[in-house]
């Protein structure tokens, strides 16, 4: 009898480790399966087709619902530059969010609230690059000079909002930086 116990005990052992490797597995199944569904429909939203770009995207926790925000990548980064956001920063920002239809309560919005709040890793702009890069190549030169010229314009509205003494040091060196690197995404 003692014998029966011992075995039945070591089948209730292996089954438990197996339920929880199993676990284990269908967890990392769904997860890799919410990342696809999640590349897909960000390729939907945002027309783009290169599978590296939309992976780094999603890893960021960037989704359909929010890839709107990510054209004001740009407006964060400029704004952080100096180490802090101003309040003239922050209104130039949240006018841009308004043009781009990202209003309060939506997720897209939350996300920038997010990033006004807490400086992004340099990550998001690197993948903000990569989107650009992507997505100029797939621009005409007039489209891409459009866009180029739409975003940098706002950056430098965004640069310049902080203000300055007498209208001197309006840019800082730290913002130009940023500002150049901005530009430099869109080179072919």
């Amino acid at each position: 009898m003692a014998d029966s116990a011992l075995e039945e005990r070591g089948r209730a052992l292996e089954d438990q480790f197996f339920e929880k490797e199993n676990q284990q597995k269908l967890a990392a199944m769904k997860e890799k399966l919410d990342a696809q569904r999640g590349r897909e429909e960000l390729r939907k939203a945002s027309g783009m087709t290169d599978d590296s770009v939309l992976d780094r995207l999603v890893a960021l926790g960037l989704k359909a619902n929010t890839i709107a925000a990510l054209s004001l990548v740009p407006l964060i980064q400029v704004a952080w530059a100096d180490g802090t956001i101003q309040d003239n920063e922050r209104t130039a920002i949240l006018q841009g969010a308004h043009g781009k239809g990202l209003e309060q309560g939506t997720d897209g919005y939350e996300l920038l609230q997010t990033w006004l709040a807490k400086k992004p890793s340099s990550d998001l702009f690197d993948a903000w690059e990569g989107y650009i890069k992507t997505l100029t190549a797939q621009l005409n030169d007039e489209q891409n000079r459009l866009l180029k010229n739409q975003i940098v314009g706002f950056a430098k509205m965004v640069a310049a909002a902080a203000g300055g003494i007498l209208g001197f040091g309006k840019v800082s060196g730290d913002e130009e930086k940023v500002l150049s690197r901005i530009e430099a995404a869109f080179a072919r």
